[in-house]
């Protein structure tokens, strides 16, 4: 009887306890979901944290603030203490999804578990303004982006000197790490490179007698004259007849006199027409004087300028001038009579609007 009363009572005291252990392992749970794996955003949209190497944990505390929830800061702070974190941040771009906890925001932060950044190379006259418009997508400075790329050193370790290094950059978009350092941003331009010079394409370049560096030199001056892709490949197919040509007036070649080459040469890229007086420039970037291409691309160029080079239409014209109409296409011409004529028409058009 008594061994029946006292599993009895043993069974009312599990019950009388039980419940309330039970509600307060529930409360726990409850308060540990709430503060550390609830939505740490208070946004419905991806939210992206940029950590350079100027932050400490008060101002990352202050770039989470403004659309993190006040349960989701309490527990991000209360781990930052507790695992030291203003000792050891790492610089990063960070995402912020809806769903994301404080827990995991945390420890992508401590971990550096970042999101790479969607770069894309951009297709730039010159080198100053490629480290400016990369810098505006990565944590680095385009002063010293621009130092790198005008120091032969550095272009020599990549196979090039200052006036091709902007060769090795194609204008593709790139998963890269906004934290990236100069050194590891252009090895990473490097490997991009040597990858879209496939086989076929170092075939089609050995086929014209060019180097890469060569190809892209002549497509930069074809995506100047014009961004229509469909006429590129005609407009390449002239100015490789001209590379190419041999005879007793041109011995070493015919003259590109590519009027792109002149605005680079003056860096004066708003020009709208090129006067005889222009032509006298001493520089290598000069067409008009020196035969041959120039020393490197007067731009970065487009995949389609490249390839239009590479895949040239065969044709026997030796001039084009911009067509009259002003639609951004040209008329071709086989002799220098036929081409002053389309010349003079052009000309006609420019004065008619008052352009100089």
């Amino acid at each position: 009887m008594r061994d029946i009363q006292y599993k009895m009572m043993k069974k009312e005291l599990r019950k009388k306890y039980f419940i309330p252990a039970l509600a307060c392992v529930t409360v726990i749970l409850g308060v540990v979901y709430y503060y550390f794996f609830s939505d740490f955003s208070t946004k419905n949209k991806t939210e992206y944290v940029y950590i350079d190497n100027d932050d400490n944990v008060d101002s990352v505390y202050h770039k989470l603030e403004p659309f993190a929830s006040k349960h989701g800061m309490c527990a991000f702070r209360m781990m930052a203490r507790h695992f030291d974190y203003g000792k050891r941040i790492k610089t990063g771009r960070y995402a912020i999804d809806k769903g994301d906890g404080a827990l995991k925001v945390f420890r992508h932060m401590k971990n550096g578990l970042q999101t790479p950044v969607n770069l894309t190379i951009p297709s730039v006259r010159t080198l100053n303004r490629l480290a400016a418009e990369v810098s505006k997508r990565l944590m680095m400075d385009s002063t010293e982006l621009y130092k790198a790329l005008s120091n032969e050193d550095v272009c020599r370790k990549y196979g090039y000197d200052t006036a091709t290094i902007a060769c090795m950059f194609i204008p593709n978009t790139y998963d890269i790490y906004w934290n990236i350092s100069i050194d590891r941003f252009l090895d990473r331009m490097q490997k991009e490179s040597k990858k879209f010079w496939n086989f076929d394409r170092i075939q089609k370049a050995k086929q014209l007698g060019l180097t890469p560096e060569q190809v892209i030199t002549l497509a930069s001056i074809i995506d100047e004259e014009t961004a229509n892709n469909a006429e590129k490949p005609m407009i390449a197919g002239m100015y490789y007849n001209r590379l190419m040509l041999r005879d007793a007036k041109y011995p070493h070649g015919m003259p590109l006199q590519a009027d792109p080459t002149i605005k680079f040469a003056w860096k004066r890229f708003d020009l709208k027409r090129i006067y005889n007086n222009l032509l006298s420039i001493h520089s290598p970037y000069n067409t008009y004087k020196n035969p041959g291409l120039p020393p490197g691309p007067i731009r970065i160029p487009s995949v389609a300028g490249i390839d239009a080079v590479l895949n040239r239409v065969h044709h026997d014209y030796l001039y084009m001038c911009a067509k009259e109409d002003f639609s951004g296409t040209h008329n071709f011409a086989r002799t220098y009579d036929e081409h002053m004529k389309n010349a003079e028409k052009y000309s006609k058009a420019l004065n008619a609007r008052g352009i100089k």
